[in-house]
């Protein structure tokens, strides 16, 4: 009998705790009402009244409530009904400065943010509604003045265990959500729709640690998914799978800001297609400018990089990996004095399809090449055209540019330019391009230890080479199909050749293996075989 005592007492205590976690605060009864009204001062009542109690829901019941700035607070989940909407107020005024504590680049000076949080824990935004910013209301009124004078839907710093769920998010004033130096981050389900304003990206996640981040669908303007580091703080321990991701810019990238770096990121079975938005865009391309861009230009490190089954439909240049030299300091007072580090990355199973004739690139600079780069299971489908002139142009460094994958232009190779970089391995890479393309497939520029096997070309037409070679040593080119008129399968193009080996590849329609006699040491061309038509 004592002993059912105690189990009813700890079957109490447990339901009592069950139910203060359950508790629901529905704004309604702190004074929410819909339509056009504010309705600020009831739900950040109802959200400090949920965080004092212990946490719980803040409720928000089907219809739509006009708010400015909402400040999230410990233990609480703001969970929003299904046919609920909170709109972003469009009076500027809505919205109080406010100085965060964190410093990084974009923290420097005051922000206005429609939900904001930093330094609380336990924080969620769930349920099947939507949040939208109204950002159209919100005029551009100097470079990077987002989150400033256009307010991001949400920004979220130094936060602990943060969970945003199932939600539909709209129409921001800059970026739709800002993560920085969070920690225990979970973005899952979510719907973005972001084409209404200048730098609309869709999720920024920036010097955050242990991050998953899943089933997404999201259509911008600017940036879809996107890894930063605008402080000394890298982004490190983040998994991104199952999205699908639509973007005029880039639709999923590591870069742009990189002072802390990036390691230990896997990327996963994502789909990367056009907007479904045709009209004009504020940024890039209608059909996006890259699929995967992985950048270091600010110092940093970006290490342990696993990129894996992404379908790439459209872009003008789907991957782009770039080691540059902008060294821009976060804050003031502060140099960067270091290059940085871009390595050991691996990408693999990734089919492309409909892109433009910019092609891919691998770059770093002269005596600071990127490393360790291993792709595999790769096919590239492009529409070709490229010309002679475009071969023979010359690529500039542009060590201290913004990175962009079109930074470039039309590259001088239709496959991968690849140049100041070590230890590069392709195998099982299929290139077609669906018009003539006299570029070679790939274009190799002080290249250190670089191995080419299992490779399929299928160039319409004529083409100067497979491959053109400049300042490159200890390559292997082996196993490969070359189909295309030309009087070479590797053309010399000046500079350097040492270690350079041709081996157990079919030539079908080119008349010899190099353009001219090699003049360098260790060349060996061995069981290759010549078909003509």
């Amino acid at each position: 009998m004592k002993r059912g005592k105690n189990y009813l007492i700890v079957l109490i205590l447990l339901l009592s705790v069950f139910n203060i976690e359950a508790r629901d605060f529905n704004i309604m009864d702190f004074g929410a009402k819909t339509g056009s009204i504010s309705n600020t001062l009831a739900i950040q009542t109802a959200i400090d009244s949920c965080s004092f109690s212990g946490g719980g829901r803040v409720l928000i019941p089907a219809g739509n409530y006009v708010t400015g700035t909402l400040i999230m607070k410990d233990n609480v989940n703001l969970h929003l009904s299904v046919g609920a909407v909170i709109l972003g107020s469009m009076n500027i005024e809505d919205y109080p400065a406010i100085k965060p504590e964190y410093v990084s680049l974009r923290t420097n000076s005051y922000v206005k943010q429609l939900i904001y949080a930093e330094n609380v824990k336990n924080i969620k935004i769930t349920g099947f509604g939507e949040i939208n910013g109204q950002g159209k209301g919100f005029k551009r009124v100097a470079q990077n003045d987002e989150g400033v004078n256009r307010p991001h839907l949400i920004q979220f710093i130094s936060c602990k265990n943060v969970s945003v769920y199932d939600v539909s998010l709209k129409n921001s004033g800059a970026w739709m959500q800002h993560y920085l130096a969070c920690d225990q981050l979970q973005i899952r389900g979510i719907k973005i729709f972001n084409h209404n304003n200048y730098n609309n990206d869709g999720l920024d996640v920036d010097g955050c640690k242990n991050v998953n981040i899943s089933d997404i669908l999201s259509d911008t303007d600017d940036d879809g998914i996107t890894l930063k580091s605008t402080s000394g703080r890298p982004c490190e321990n983040i998994s991104i799978t199952n999205c699908v991701v639509s973007s005029h810019c880039n639709a999923i990238k590591m870069g742009t800001e990189s002072n802390g770096g990036f390691r230990n990121i896997s990327i996963s079975n994502c789909v990367v297609k056009p907007s479904v938005v045709n009209s004009s865009t504020f940024y890039g391309q209608k059909i996006g400018i890259s699929g995967v861009s992985l950048e270091i230009v600010d110092g940093g490190t970006m290490e342990g990089i696993v990129i894996s089954g992404i379908k790439i439909e459209g872009t003008f240049s789907p991957i782009f990996i770039r080691l540059g030299n902008r060294a821009r300091p976060y804050q003031e007072g502060m140099e960067i004095t270091n290059v940085g580090k871009l390595g050991d990355v691996l990408i693999s199973d990734i089919h492309i399809s409909n892109a433009k004739n910019i092609a891919c690139s691998i770059t770093g600079l002269p005596d600071n090449p990127v490393e360790n780069i291993v792709l595999s299971n790769i096919v590239f489908k492009h529409e070709g055209g490229g010309t002679l002139n475009d071969f023979n142009n010359e690529i500039l460094e542009k060590e201290k540019n913004y990175p962009e994958a079109t930074m470039f232009g039309i590259l001088p190779a239709q496959g991968f330019f690849i140049r100041h970089a070590k230890n590069i391995t392709l195998k099982s890479i299929q290139i077609e391009t669906l018009t003539e393309d006299i570029r070679p497939a790939f274009l190799l520029d002080d290249v250190s230890g670089g191995q080419f096997s299992d490779i399929q070309l299928l160039n319409k037409g004529k083409s100067v080479a497979g491959f053109a070679m400049k300042d490159c040593d200890n390559i292997l080119v082996r196993n490969s199909f070359y189909n295309s008129h030309s009087d070479s399968f590797v053309k010399m193009i000046g500079g350097k050749l040492n270690g350079i080996s041709i081996v157990n590849n079919v030539l079908f329609q080119s008349k010899s293996i190099f353009s001219e006699k090699p003049v360098c040491k260790s060349i060996v061309e061995q069981g290759n075989i010549f078909l003509k038509q």
